[in-house]
């Protein structure tokens, strides 16, 4: 028996390792490299995700995408993952003096990107730098976006003072140093865990660190969204937003929550998640966004897990919630205290 389930695990493996495919796209802003997983199901959008700073989107998403009750899930959405330009694996280095493109313009790679794989829409999974890319894009095409999911999302351009913070932080320590600690807490670093050591070895010994450094400037250039809630001028599908209870992206997550739409938005803090739930707790993450699916109507509700079940039973008696509004509870004035999935034992 136990012979056969290994046996199966190692067909499945071999069947998503057949099914992955590589495309290099020519966009207005350089070649970017997709990989797809899975085939397009009709009448569903796919999942596109976009990566971090100093990661490509193995680093940023291969724990999530490999974890178990993820493969629910990719059975019913082919998965397209983005790389920006020259973050790829393999990637050739960029001579000095290259122009990278700011993050405005890799929102603009992504219409180069749907039109080549004949995707109609998406549900965007981003991360940092590329939630900030996802959310950029679905304001200027919204027709194409169907939800997002937003980790560790900085809406706001940097103001003086955090510039000028940035340049001391300059002085006193490397980019891969700056880079780690816009990914993980002071306190995780400080902590020095496996997954910490992990990402620190991985930029530290990038070959195209270069590269990294180039998107690295290019978020920490990026302009201000301008989001504004009951405006024209804000993200009108549903969207989830995540951030670990020890990110240091916390405080920039809550003010972008603030100025959305409380009806299509809910807010998750994950617990003992740190910078990078979607590394850190990717069970907690995978329950959350079946949710987020479920309530727009792509999975049928007899594919929920024990904390998904769990969670509607607890909100049950609190009456009827839109779909966006059922993983955190929006007030009157606007600001939604932080939902925090923890586990269920049933």
């Amino acid at each position: 028996m136990l012979t056969s389930l290994f046996q199966a695990a190692e067909l499945a493996a071999k069947l998503l390792q057949v099914q992955e495919q590589k495309h290099s796209i020519e966009t207005p802003y350089g070649v970017v490299t997709v990989t797809i997983q899975g085939t397009p199901k009709p009448k569903r959008p796919a999942i596109l995700t976009f990566h971090d700073v100093g990661m490509d989107h193995k680093l940023c998403f291969d724990t999530l995408f490999k974890y178990e009750d993820m493969c629910e899930i990719v059975k019913n959405f082919v998965v397209c993952h983005i790389d920006a330009p020259g973050q790829e694996e393999g990637a050739a280095i960029y001579p000095v003096g290259y122009q990278y493109p700011s993050l405005d313009q890799l929102a603009e790679t992504i219409p180069s990107v749907l039109q080549y794989l004949n995707f109609p829409s998406i549900i965007g999974i981003g991360v940092g730098a590329g939630a900030y890319v996802l959310a950029r894009y679905t304001l200027s095409h919204p027709n194409t976006v169907e939800g997002l999911v937003l980790l560790n999302i900085d809406p706001n351009a940097k103001g003086w003072m955090d510039w000028a913070a940035h340049k001391l932080t300059g002085l006193t320590s490397s980019i891969p140093e700056m880079m780690l600690c816009h990914l993980f807490s002071a306190e995780e670093i400080s902590g020095n865990s496996d997954v910490v050591r992990q990402y620190k070895t991985a930029i530290l010994n990038s070959p195209i660190l270069s590269n990294n450094q180039l998107y690295w400037n290019s978020y920490n250039s990026r302009r201000d969204l301008n989001l504004e809630r009951g405006g024209d001028h804000t993200l009108k599908c549903p969207v989830l937003l995540v951030v670990g209870d020890q990110a240091p992206h916390e405080d920039a997550v809550v003010e972008c929550n603030s100025k959305l739409d409380p009806i299509q938005t809910s807010f998750l803090k994950m617990a003992d998640s740190g910078g990078q739930p979607q590394i850190t707790q990717p069970g907690k993450l995978t329950e959350a966004f079946k949710y987020f699916v479920q309530g727009m109507g792509y999975m049928a509700s007899s594919c929920m897990t024990r904390l998904s079940r769990s969670r509607t039973a607890s909100l049950s008696s609190e009456g009827n919630r839109s779909r966006s509004r059922t993983l955190s509870q929006s007030s009157e004035s606007g600001q939604s205290p932080p939902g925090t999935f923890t586990e269920v034992t049933c």
